[in-house]
């Protein structure tokens, strides 16, 4: 699937109509190509709770022809709209394959599977994903850099947070086998699997209470469990915030070893976007200069 951020309009499309539809469609300037996100994240949102409301046995029953042809009148506008987004693009496969453009097919697609497939229409929720639109609108975009920022981070951890998940199974096979020996089937661990689904439950202190030890050696490796998993709770918060300190502090390095220096007064340490120096006000040397 490829990650579209900005779609290319068609060499043909650089002026006349389909420009203008470019423009409203993919657009988030004020006037009409923001009136249009919010008209359609007032459909979205509204075509969604169609769909919730008609999961209400009474509501259904009383209103379904109402709500059914919503979901309709939804769907067509929705498809007209995807149609659009394909016209006037230059690549439509590419758009169609982007991550944007499978979820505007996938809030479609299931009112057309509904005619086939009774129950479909259940998996229009998906449209709610489309609502992520609305950074377009507020305008998000100058938070990329600290979203990559957090993901660095993430990745640059993967390998002790591998081993503390390894760790953490190890340990929930162990003592969901012990427990199994320990109380059996008479007390509810009635296989392995179960029981370590409880020492799941019990790791991380939910406590459901469907299955629980009764005998005394039961009560004991239980306790065990809980202080263990008191005393790891905290290890992958602890590793991904080290890891995050290091990309943010790697981060601010580069910056600074990218930054300019002021020809007049010679300050360091400039913003690589900056223009002019913060003290004296001189144009700076161009970025790499």
């Amino acid at each position: 699937m490829v990650l579209l951020a900005s779609p290319e309009l068609d060499p043909a499309a650089e002026s006349g109509l389909r420009r203008r539809w470019f423009d409203i469609i993919f657009g988030h300037e004020p006037g009409t190509p923001r009136t249009f996100d919010l008209v359609l994240i007032v459909a979205i949102l509204v075509s969604v709770f169609v769909v919730m409301l008609d999961s209400v046995a009474w509501i259904h029953a009383r209103w379904f022809l109402w709500l059914r042809a919503a979901e309709w009148v939804f769907t067509l506008f929705f498809t007209v709209e995807y149609a659009v987004r394909l016209y006037v693009v230059r690549r439509p496969l590419r758009y169609a394959l982007s991550s944007w453009g499978v979820i505007d097919l996938l809030s479609i697609l299931p009112t057309y599977i509904s005619l086939l497939l009774p129950g479909g229409q259940a998996l229009m929720v998906v449209r709610i994903l489309r609502i992520l639109r609305v950074f377009r609108i507020l305008k998000l975009t100058q938070y990329m850099e600290e979203g990559n920022l957090l993901v660095t981070a993430m990745l640059r951890s993967r390998r002790k947070i591998f081993l503390f998940v390894s760790t953490l199974l190890t340990l929930i096979v162990i003592f969901g086998a012990l427990m199994y020996l320990i109380e059996g089937p008479k007390h509810g661990f009635t296989s392995i699997p179960t029981s370590m689904y409880w020492a799941v439950v019990t790791m991380a202190t939910v406590g459901y209470g469907d299955i629980s030890p009764e005998t005394t050696l039961g009560r004991l490796v239980t306790s065990v469990l809980i202080l263990i998993g008191y005393s790891i709770i905290a290890v992958p918060t602890g590793i991904f915030t080290a890891e995050l300190a290091d990309t943010l502090r790697d981060s601010d390095a580069t910056k600074r070893s990218d930054a300019r220096d002021c020809a007049g007064c010679g300050l360091r340490g400039h913003d690589p976007q900056a223009n002019f120096c913060r003290q004296c006000a001189l144009p700076l040397p161009p970025t790499g200069g």
